[in-house]
């Protein structure tokens, strides 16, 4: 199992969904726990009803069927399906409505869905996705890229309250691909994934909704900040180490 982590760590996450299916084949013991780890690029479904399109993951799938957040049914139907409390499901239909509008301000477009259900430590856990589509047929503002997606998968574990104070722990994974053909960049392909957590305390004065939104929010930062650094910044170190610009070989060239 182990080693099994270790692999997917290292798979480019297009190629996630081939690796687990041929890792389920020889690992069928361990196929609850890889399914629960490992994160695959989001997909998308449409509820008919609402008329809007909702992510697909773990944490709103039960059997083969999903659950919408705008309609709050299972596609398709699923009887004696799993739900959420009514509180918690006027929690969770609010949260949409927020994250829609972050969605829509920091990435300009795009689709995200928020789950939420009840846990066994008398708290709740909350899912928030955001799935960017920026290749040049996607529903971004700015499709540049021939290819390109970013799947952000935020799990939030809100515990019981406690005077006023809670306890959030939040596990945040990005995955982004990118892949460029023109004449003016050329060929690229860069993929990868990161992941990270971190665990507050805070007060509930201002409501869980606004508590796990800066959360999220510094999460997110933090995490594109990384991804800057150790993609980019790497990918650009080591373009320049090996085809350093004209400007930079001239002025290493020896007088004639």
């Amino acid at each position: 199992m182990e080693a099994a982590m270790g692999l997917m760590r290292r798979i480019p996450p297009k190629h996630t969904e081939t690796a687990l299916s041929a890792l389920l084949s020889l690992l069928p013991e361990h196929s609850s726990d890889l399914l629960s780890q490992v994160d695959q690029p989001l997909q998308v479904l449409c509820d008919m009803e609402s008329g809007k399109e909702f992510i697909l993951c773990e944490y709103n799938r039960d059997a083969d069927s999903y659950r919408s957040p705008w309609s709050n049914k299972y596609h398709p139907p699923l009887e004696d399906a799993p739900q959420p409390s009514l509180e918690l499901r006027k929690l969770e239909v609010e949260a949409n409505e927020v994250f829609a509008i972050y969605r829509d301000q920091y990435y300009e477009g795009g689709i995200s869905s928020v789950y939420m259900w009840e846990d066994e430590n008398e708290g709740f856990v909350a899912c928030f996705l955001i799935k960017k589509d920026g290749s040049k047929t996607g529903h971004g503002r700015r499709g540049y890229l021939e290819e390109g997606a970013w799947d952000a998968i935020h799990v939030i574990e809100v515990g019981p309250e406690e005077e006023e104070i809670v306890q959030y722990c939040l596990t945040s994974t990005v995955m982004l691909t990118l892949t460029t053909d023109n004449e003016s960049s050329g060929s690229f392909n860069l993929s990868g994934s990161i992941r990270r957590q971190m665990s507050m305390k805070l007060s509930v004065s201002e409501g869980h909704l606004c508590n796990m939104g800066k959360m999220i929010e510094e999460m997110e930062g933090k995490l594109r900040n990384s991804l800057d650094q150790v993609y980019f910044g790497k990918t650009n170190e080591m373009v320049c180490t090996l085809r350093p610009p004209t400007e930079l070989v001239q002025m290493k060239l020896p007088d004639a």
